[in-house]
């Protein structure tokens, strides 16, 4: 029987999975790998760790899978999205990844707007604007900051491009996971030559495009030996993550939109054209189906807003849960069960990180607002989650303005796991949410995209179609939507009216 192998390249670890041609799971498995802050609003990985977590993580799943390795017939791969990774010749890197969250590159994301003429003409451009997460401006940090390791650099790829690159020898990537480099004309589905040649970066550092589905190279025998598979097996264009995910969770048709709680936060929905928003407040990219398109809205800290609460104040939970052999996280949901919806008009702004959708904003800050003697823990982290998922309404709210139609969401990630939290998604987004039997995310959608490439599958419609269901349906309470929309109204003002102290704060560090 073939089985599929699907490989997610994410900000704390590496995810992998392994599936038959039916679409079944057979098993997955995890490998971290560490991150480095060398200064506040800074964020970069070592790629080299990636591509050990890979190596530790394929290993890890073919032995629960009880799989041999000569029965991977196709590898695809997926990644977080935007990190740099600077080459000479060779695997080893010039430096660390600068990272999706890093926010450095304020500066940077100037210089390309007014090269390009404006804020719309760079949209028109390339979809979006730009943003500090985004690869291009990384690119021109380092030339300016770093020009030694510029002028040694002959290739940039993204995070799950480098571990292509160590599997196969071949510099490619695929659309989706290049259109938030901000240098893919997203439109015509290749590198913009104009915004190339405005920023004076070679085209030739850039890796061959594909659709995600191609085979782009196939496993040489000496990264089969450390990854613990064949040489020879074909391996996909595969995804960005989050297109990846959205394949994993059957988002390949207008209506259906995946809310998805990771490190980030995003909603994503599909578009059969390229839908621009002309403030750029989400985006527009290339999406895993080939000659389609996504508009999909990021949180910078999302279920990361949780896991720092979990790391910082939640000492005694994690603890507890060491006891108990469960999860902390189900500690902390089940406290933020027993306060009030609305947290008695407490709020939270889960800006820990800056943020991006809306706000493309790198100085805004977390905070809690409207604490009072009454508050109790329980209410802070009842107000974290729905702070939270007012950040993800945002973008839902966008969307609805554009006139994109949502008839359902599909959570997946961490806040698809508890029953709570799916339910507060309901509430807050006064939509239903749908429930699929596919919770793998970005590891399964490029598995079924290795699928589609090696010809188990048609396309990856059909892929989604006979792979993935509906499992369950949860619809908002009135009462509780009534007063969420009222909450909304007010957290939506918040940032704004912060705005210039998150600058003033920002200029102190």
């Amino acid at each position: 029987m073939p089985y599929l192998l699907g490989i997610d390249i994410g900000t704390s670890g590496t995810k992998t999975l392994i599936c038959d041609d039916k679409g079944r799971v057979l098993a997955t498995a995890t490998a971290e790998h560490p991150i480095h802050t060398p200064k506040p609003g800074w964020s970069e990985q070592d790629p080299r760790d990636w591509w050990k977590s890979t190596c530790a993580a394929t290993k890890a799943v073919l032995k629960k899978a009880k799989a041999k390795p000569a029965e991977i017939k196709g590898i695809g791969l997926s990644g977080q999205m935007h990190g740099s990774v600077f080459l000479a010749d060779g695997p080893k890197p010039l430096r660390r990844a600068l990272l999706w969250n890093d926010q450095r590159t304020a500066e940077q994301c100037a210089q390309i707007t007014e090269k390009a003429g404006g804020r719309e003409a760079l949209i028109e451009l390339v979809a979006n604007p730009a943003l500090t997460g985004f690869t291009a401006p990384k690119i021109l940090w380092v030339r300016q900051h770093e020009p030694r390791v510029y002028e040694k650099t002959k290739h940039i790829l993204l995070p799950k491009d480098y571990v292509r690159y160590l599997m196969t020898g071949e510099y490619a990537t695929e659309v989706s996971d290049a259109s938030g480099t901000l240098l893919l004309d997203v439109v015509n589905r290749r590198w913009s030559d104009r915004l190339l040649s405005l920023l004076d970066i070679d085209k030739a550092l850039l890796p061959r495009m594909h659709e995600s589905p191609e085979v782009t190279g196939t496993l040489t025998h000496s990264a089969a030996r450390e990854l613990g598979l064949v040489g020879g097996i074909p391996v996909v264009g595969g995804g960005g993550d989050q297109a990846a995910s959205a394949v994993g969770n059957g988002i390949v048709s207008s209506g259906v939109v995946s809310a998805t709680m990771g490190t980030s936060g995003v909603v994503f929905a599909h578009s059969d054209a390229p839908t621009r928003d002309p403030q750029g407040r989400v985006h527009t990219m290339c999406h895993a189906v080939p000659g389609k398109w996504s508009v999909f809205g990021c949180v910078l800290a999302a279920g990361g807003s949780f896991q720092w609460f979990r790391n910082q104040l939640g000492q005694a939970e994690v603890a507890a849960a060491k006891k108990k052999g469960v999860d902390p996280y189900e500690l902390l949901v089940a406290q933020a069960a027993e306060a009030p919806a609305g947290s008695e008009g407490l709020f939270f702004l889960p800006y820990l990180t800056g943020e991006r959708c809306p706000h493309a904003d790198p100085n805004a800050r977390g905070a809690w607002i409207g604490i009072t003697s009454r508050t109790t823990r329980a209410m802070l982290i009842r107000a974290l989650l729905e702070g939270v998922t007012f950040a993800m309404r945002d973008a839902i709210e966008i969307m609805r303005g554009m006139g994109i139609p949502i008839t359902q969401v599909r959570a997946s990630g961490g806040g698809a796991r508890s029953a709570f939290w799916r339910q507060l998604q309901a509430d807050i987004y006064n939509a239903p949410i749908m429930l699929t039997n596919s919770s793998e995310g970005g590891a399964y959608g490029v598995a079924l995209l290795a699928g589609v490439g090696t010809g188990v599958w048609d396309s990856v419609e059909a892929a989604c179609r006979a792979t993935i269901r509906q499992t369950g349906r949860l619809s908002p309470r009135r009462k509780l939507a009534a007063l969420y929309d009222k909450q909304y109204a007010i957290y939506r003002k918040l940032y704004f009216d912060l705005k210039e102290r998150f600058a003033e704060i920002a200029g102190q560090c």
